[in-house]
């Protein structure tokens, strides 16, 4: 894997953003992970009854299937799963487990899009894991380079601002991260490339 892509709470509910982010994808020649956890569709699911767990669950997947037809819009080949099948991903007490073998053997000239259900070791039902585990892990199983979140400015995939790459969450940069980090990013302490979806 050459890349791995982020996609948080605060952007996948955002059209434009997403569609200039497949676009981005489909001109790269390097194969990558996009990882993806809910969004606010969780508590349109939930308005209509269902209980919160049960919603999440739901939004994951139902997202899953969305962005994997948004990036076949753009021509992009992708393998989509949810961490949790064929035990892709496990989660035991705060640690994930990936099956790196199988992982490696999915077809090499396609994206994977993984989202972040993982199979709970100790029910065998699927978790909702947090999206800076579940990278950082993805990251040191596959050796993979750096990872890329995206900047939450409001119109940030057309701002000329330059952002430094592979920022270090620290207090000394809070104004950059209260201005460009994603909430669930904001307390991570390991480099992370912050980028807007044009310039990824």
């Amino acid at each position: 894997m050459h890349f791995l892509a982020v996609l948080d709470y605060e952007h996948l509910d955002n059209g434009m953003f997403l569609t200039t982010f497949a676009k981005t994808l489909s001109k790269k020649t390097n194969r990558g992970i996009i990882i993806h956890g809910e969004s606010e569709y969780t508590e349109r699911i939930i308005q209509t009854g269902v209980m919160r767990e049960e919603a999440t669950i739901r939004s994951i997947k139902d997202l899953n299937h969305r962005l994997v037809a948004l990036f076949a819009d753009e021509g992009i080949s992708t393998i989509a799963l949810n961490g949790y099948q064929k035990s892709t991903i496990k989660y035991n007490r705060g640690r994930l487990i990936i099956d790196n073998e199988y992982l490696s053997k999915l077809p090499g000239e396609t994206m994977i899009l993984l989202s972040s259900l993982a199979e709970d070791v100790e029910t065998g039902k699927p978790v909702n894991i947090p999206l800076p585990l579940l990278a950082r892990s993805l990251q040191k199983t596959l050796s993979i380079p750096e990872i890329t979140i995206f900047s939450k400015k409001e119109n940030s995939e057309i701002f000329t601002e330059k952002l430094p790459d592979n920022i270090i969450i620290t207090r000394n940069n809070q104004v950059f991260i209260e201005t460009h980090v994603p909430k669930s990013f904001q307390n991570v302490e390991y480099p992370v490339n912050v980028s807007s979806p044009s310039d990824f």
